[in-house]
């Protein structure tokens, strides 16, 4: 004897969108199937001082070693990258939201910096790059003299 089962048409069509959804993960997830191991983008702060233009990158867990700062033709490029260490077994995880893997910042300079005297600096988890203006382009104060035509 067959049981009959009631027939639900939006059973049929949440099914085929559950399908459909895992298709697009898959294809989108990047490394090992994981979104959260794809690319990712630091967050930064620029700001500029009379003296100095000033980045500041939030880089946490990104292991000093892993971390390359150059300047060519004017442009400032930031290079790393943060690992996913695996301290825990995979299947312990619930939610992995943290961004791992290469990433790459690149920010035209104005001609106003002077690219020898870059410094940069890695301390808890920020990296602090320095760009000193050239002293051609700091402003500068004229003296006005006032003479009485009398």
């Amino acid at each position: 004897m067959n049981a009959i089962t009631r027939w639900d048409p939006f059973r049929t069509i949440s099914s085929f969108e559950e399908q459909v959804n895992r298709i697009f993960e898959n294809s989108f997830a990047g490394k090992g199937g994981n979104s959260a191991l794809a690319s990712w983008a630091p967050a930064v702060d620029i700001y500029e001082t009379e003296n100095e233009l000033v980045i500041k990158a939030d880089l946490p867990e990104v292991n000093e070693k892993d971390l390359d700062v150059r300047v060519e033709n004017n442009m400032l490029t930031i290079r790393g990258e943060r690992k996913f260490e695996q301290k825990v077994k995979e299947d312990n995880y619930l939610r992995v939201e943290r961004a791992y893997g290469t990433f790459t910042r690149s920010f035209n300079l104005p001609t106003t910096v002077s690219t020898e005297s870059i410094k940069a600096e890695y301390k808890n988890g920020v990296l602090t790059v320095e760009m000193p203006k050239r002293a051609e382009s700091k402003p500068r104060q004229v003296k006005v003299s006032v003479t009485n035509n009398n």
